[in-house]
């Protein structure tokens, strides 16, 4: 996606003192993380403090960032921590939230009526995902919207391999089974 020294050049840049290669960075991953952020809250408003405080957290460590990874996965660490921190905080049960799943449609310029298929469709994508629990959630966030390794997902949680293959797969069968069910209504 991006080049890996495109963006420690930015990350130098900005450690040097280039405000405009922070805002580079920045605009180069915010629609990432919000939409991380969006998919794991349920809400915008929510998704949207949330995505300042990642920024302002990876601006804060960026001195700490060693390079010995990519910075798309460091920055991803963050994200997830801060958010699974703003969940526990807020004592958040994304199971109550489904209902605000649709105010994040996502827009495209089609006729209105392939809109409305895929707002719906999006809505009902959300709320399967808001039946599952936060660390299978997660894993699944940043297998299938994210596109991250294995590898990678488990150096960002601090999660064995193994375990978040588990995890994988267990909210891959919950949610099968929820399409099952829906069909079959």
């Amino acid at each position: 996606m991006f080049n890996l020294s495109s963006d420690e050049k930015l990350i130098d840049k900005a450690l040097g003192g280039s405000q405009g290669s922070w805002v580079k960075l920045v605009k180069r991953y915010e629609g990432l993380v919000f939409n991380y952020c969006l998919r794991m809250t349920f809400n915008h408003s929510d998704a949207m403090d949330l995505m300042q405080e990642v920024f302002l957290a990876v601006y804060r460590n960026l001195p700490a960032y060693r390079g010995d990874g990519k910075f798309k996965s460091w920055m991803m660490r963050i994200a997830a921590n801060k958010t699974t921190d703003f969940l526990r905080a807020r004592g958040r049960n994304p199971l109550h939230q489904a209902d605000e799943v649709e105010d994040i449609g996502f827009h495209s310029h089609h006729s209105p009526e392939s809109e409305y298929q895929a707002i719906s469709e999006n809505k009902q994508i959300m709320q399967m995902l808001a039946t599952l629990p936060e660390d299978q959630r997660l894993v699944v966030e940043l297998k299938f919207f994210q596109h991250f390794t294995f590898e990678e997902i488990s150096q960002q949680t601090g999660t064995a391999i193994s375990t978040i293959k588990t995890r994988l797969y267990t909210a891959l069968q919950k949610l099968r089974g929820q399409v099952e069910v829906q069909n079959a209504l």
